[in-house]
Order: C-alpha cells, then structure tokens, then sequence
C-alpha cells in the first residue's frame, strides 16, 4: 500500500474530515486546473487591453462575463431550458433507439448483415445537410430538433452497444450453455454485465453530441433556443453576447457528461476508472 492511500486509510479510520492540503495533494489536477484558467483569462483580458481589439473580433473576458450576467438577468435561462429539453429529449431518443438496435444486431448476424450498411449509410450523411429536410418534415417547433438531436445521439450507443455484446468472453458463454443456459439467461447474466462499461461510454459521447445536435437544429431553424439566440447576438454584432451563450453551452455540456459519469460510477462500481473502455462515435 502507498503512503498516500495509507494516509487516505488512517484518516478513514479515525474518522477525521481531510485538510485542504491533504485534498489538494491527492488530487493536484485541481489547482494545476485553476492556474491554467486564470493565466489564460488572464493573459487573454491582457491582449485585448494591450492590443487593443475591437470588441466585434474578440471581446474582453470582462466583457463576457458582464454580457453573461445581463443575459442571466434577461432572457438567457428561458432560451437555456429550451435547448435543455432538446437535448435530453433527443439523447433519450436516440440512445434508446441505438441500444435496442445494437441489442439486436449483436445477437441476429443476419439482421447486422441486412441492417448495419444502411446505418453506417445513413451516419456518414451530414447531419448540417439533413437538418433542413427534417425541419421541413416535422416543423420549426421542438419536434424537428429532437429528431435531429437523436439521429447525432444514435451512433455512438449503437456501436459501442454492439461491440460491448460481443466482448463476453466464449469460456464463460459455452459454460452457461452446458448448464442449459437459456439465450435470454447468457444475454442477461454474460453479455450485459460485460457490455455495461461500453455502453455507458457510447452515453457519454451521445450526450455531449446531443448539445451539439439541438444547438444545430436551432440554427437551420427555430424560434427559441440557445442556438437561435447565437444567431441573434450574431446579426447585432454582440460578440460577447455570443461568447456568454458560448459558455453557457460549456456549461450544459460539462454538466451532463458529469452526470453520465457519476450514474455510470453508481451502475457499473465494479469497473476500475483507470482502465476504461472508450470507444468514440
């Protein structure tokens, strides 16, 4: 045992909370985190005063931070919540469509056969070159982003599905089947246990995508949003504006891939975070 896990043991033990010290020395990416984020802020509001740029090529960290406040105080979080539920409407969507799909192509070779070149068809498209036949289709209200946010959140749950099926190992399989496993038994106590760490990374991947996704369809077309208010703050020349939704859309993004994470911690506490599967989409 390290002594710094010797350390982490005994104040376990004894039951007294970490110092800031203690916590900091663990976990150094912290304040490295921290520096690098104030030298960069700090070195950009520098530029700008020092260069002298105009505000419509790079506005100020301090101009961004006020047009953020302003926005807060204004319209931003009605437009916020807009693109929120696009963006969990859509990842539920595609997420669900993607793992029943992948659960089905793994255990039929015939239908991955038939099915699996007109998906990998369909993901090649350009979801920018779509987006406008989808608005067409099904309107410029929430609807149309949502399908398109689900068409970009598929992919990644289907592949990653897929793979993580097929990655039990044949041992443990063949065994189950010489105790006259049933196909749902050795799906549910063998393939699934071991597919659960791929699948919980196609959901990180799909969620981060599905911001991305809303925030595309409210550029071909909406009348509210995050994405729609871009456009807004663009034609007024507010580039601070843009950069506070900017931000505001980090934000979002961070905070769901958290999230994922955390479920996945609580879900799949048996898999060791240093040695994660990661497939991309």
């Amino acid at each position: 045992m390290s002594r710094a896990s010797s350390e982490e043991h005994e104040l376990i033990e004894s039951g007294k909370p970490r110092t800031l010290a203690q916590t900091l020395r663990e976990k150094p990416e912290i304040p490295l985190a921290v520096v690098l984020f104030v030298g960069l802020v700090g070195g950009w509001e520098l530029a700008v005063r020092l260069f002298e740029i105009p505000k419509i090529v790079l506005p100020a960290p301090s101009a961004v931070a006020l047009a953020l406040w302003n926005g807060m105080q204004g319209d931003f979080l009605k437009h916020f919540g807009i693109t929120f539920y696009e963006t969990i409407a859509g990842f539920v969507l595609g997420s669900a469509t993607g793992l029943v799909l992948g659960a089905l192509i793994s255990q039929f070779r015939l239908l991955e056969r038939t099915l699996y070149p007109y998906i990998v068809a369909f993901q090649t498209l350009p979801k920018v070159a779509i987006a406008p036949i989808i608005v067409i289709w099904f309107g410029y209200g929430v609807t149309s982003k949502i399908v398109i946010t689900a068409t970009i959140a598929f992919f990644p749950l289907l592949a990653n599905t897929i793979v993580g099926l097929r990655s039990a190992p044949q041992e443990q399989i063949e065994l189950m089947v010489a105790f006259t496993a049933t196909r749902w038994q050795v799906f549910r106590l063998a393939r699934l246990p071991q597919a659960l760490p791929y699948i919980f990374v196609g959901l990180d991947v799909a969620i981060v995508l599905s911001v991305i996704g809303a925030i595309v369809g409210e550029f071909v077309g909406a009348q509210a949003g995050l994405g729609y208010l871009i456009l807004q703050k663009n034609f007024n020349m507010d580039m601070a504006g843009v950069f506070a939704i900017l931000i505001v859309l980090s934000g979002m993004g961070i905070g769901l891939h958290l999230l994922v994470n955390a479920i996945q911690r609580r879900v799949v506490f048996w898999m060791d975070g240093s040695s994660d599967r990661v497939m991309g989409a």
